[in-house]
């Protein structure tokens, strides 16, 4: 799991996201949806083998792959040019570009280069070419056909997320309608790879990203809504947590502890009061609430033994955490916390988030649909012969209409690369006889129109052009290809 501390011009990022008044949006995010369906298709494979996947993965990878695009070829370039060193910093980078860009279809940053935080710096350049891709994936009509699954998938989230959070303001005794000016967000992402989480947060304002999981990640949720909860009460105490600034020392020495709770003191309270809260409110027995304190303790969060111990005694009074907190900071003793982590021994191994694994497996391409990409992936390496024969096998196997029309489509093509012009009309014309689907008719009147062009005949190539751009459906490199054509007439 990565976590991430956003910089300050984050929330006007999250403007794009409509804030809530109850207690947290959960939706998903077209500018973000471009982003992840631009780096599929540039070479975001991160477990593409998990059965984990949502199946909305494969069928974007799969539409994109068999589109002649010519943005996919610069994003690859790109892409491939500001690798990380593992995929979830991949990842991060580019979910740190979404939210400091404007929606489709500018995709600009909100500010200054240097005034954006550095993973987004690191995709300047990225903007134009994600417009480009925008428009000629035809991706607001992807992101439309896509809605269905994202209704889905919230509506798988929304009963739970809501359960958590309404526990967690009912325990801290908040109001559920939240602060005024703070917001907390949960945007899901298809496309990404599974069992991801990613939060950047600024100021009290909480953006998180969540993947595919074979259950909701509903622990990660709670534990950055209790952060998010939290946050002003702690800040409110500060003065007397400085007071205890001295604690502090001693969790520098836990090796797997994040620097950002080492370097801050009211960080590494906040959380070590999250984690007291995470065990007061787990349904286990009394022995492992008190395994998951001593965990957090070993992991680094020094005052969590503390507040589990207040806990209790906050849970009889009747004031609101948010009012009660600055008793249990003054209930800190330091020399009792000193003796007390003088006889802590730090975990030795890295925390470890595992995922559990899915009971289901992505969905299965059909014979004909394998056959049709594996001909297309031959076409492309310039292997004609076998692209030829497995085009061939297509039209021998089936009846329906739309498989023969792609493959009749393949094979006219082929013809047109081995100059054989009068095979390649032929083949094309039959391919508009088998009712072929928006792609491949517009692109077969595009090479009608180039071959009667060739032969001489430019009225008729004229009427196939046009014919193309009349197209409903038609991808943006057809319409631009025919219109290019008519307009050197």
């Amino acid at each position: 799991m990565f976590r991430a501390l956003a910089t300050p011009l984050l929330l006007a990022a999250l403007a794009a996201v409509p804030a809530c008044p109850q207690q947290g949006d959960l939706d998903g995010s077209e500018t973000l949806f471009t982003v992840m369906a631009a780096i599929n298709a540039a070479g975001y494979d991160a477990d593409l083998e998990s059965p984990a996947n949502h199946p909305l993965r494969f069928e974007v990878r799969n539409y994109l792959a068999t589109r002649q695009l010519a943005s996919v070829a610069k994003l690859k370039e790109f892409f491939a040019a500001r690798r990380r060193e593992n995929w979830t910093a991949e990842l991060g980078q580019y979910i740190t570009f979404a939210l400091m860009t404007t929606p489709p279809p500018a995709f600009q940053f909100r500010h200054l280069t240097y005034q954006l935080p550095p993973d987004a710096q690191r995709l300047e350049g990225l903007g134009p070419l994600l417009a480009e891709f925008y428009k000629e994936a035809d991706i607001a009509d992807l992101w439309r056909k896509a809605q269905p699954a994202f209704e889905a998938a919230i509506e798988r989230y929304h009963e739970p997320v809501m359960r958590a959070l309404l526990e967690i303001n009912m325990y801290l005794r908040n109001p559920t309608s939240g602060v005024s000016g703070r917001r907390f967000m949960v945007v899901l992402s298809l496309l990404s790879a599974p069992n991801q989480i990613q939060v950047r947060s600024y100021e009290g304002d909480y953006f998180i990203v969540i993947s595919p999981s074979p259950e909701p990640q509903i622990d990660d949720i709670r534990y950055s809504y209790l952060h998010y909860a939290l946050e002003p009460v702690i800040t409110r105490a500060q003065a007397k947590l400085q007071a205890k600034n001295g604690l502090a020392g001693y969790a520098q020495g836990a090796p797997f502890l994040e620097e950002h709770y080492k370097n801050d003191f009211l960080l590494l309270a906040t959380a070590s009061l999250v984690k007291a809260i995470e065990s007061r409110l787990a349904h286990l027995p009394a022995k492992e609430k008190q395994a998951m304190v001593d965990k957090a303790w070993r992991q680094g969060f020094i005052l969590t033994p503390h507040f589990a111990e207040q806990l209790p005694v906050y849970e009889k009074q009747p004031q609101a955490m948010r009012l009660y907190f600055p008793e249990m900071v003054d209930a800190i003793d330091l020399a009792k916390e000193e003796a007390r982590v003088r006889e802590l021994e730090f975990d030795q191994t890295p925390p470890v988030r595992r995922a559990r694994t899915a009971p289901v497996k992505p969905p299965e391409s059909t014979p004909l649909e394998k056959a049709l990409t594996e001909a297309e992936d031959l076409y492309r390496r310039r292997d004609v012969q076998k692209a030829r024969e497995t085009y061939l096998a297509v039209i021998r196997q089936t009846r329906d209409k739309s498989a023969q029309a792609k493959a009749y489509y393949g094979l006219a093509r082929i013809a047109a690369l081995q100059n054989d012009p009068e095979l390649s009309v032929e083949l094309f014309r039959k391919t508009l006889e088998l009712e072929p689907e928006p792609h491949e008719k517009a692109w077969t009147l595009v090479y009608l129109g180039r071959l009667s062009d060739a032969a001489g005949d430019k009225a008729q190539a004229a009427g196939y052009f046009q014919a193309a751009l009349a197209v409903e459906g038609a991808s943006e490199a057809a319409r631009k290809a025919a219109q290019e054509a008519l307009a050197k007439r």
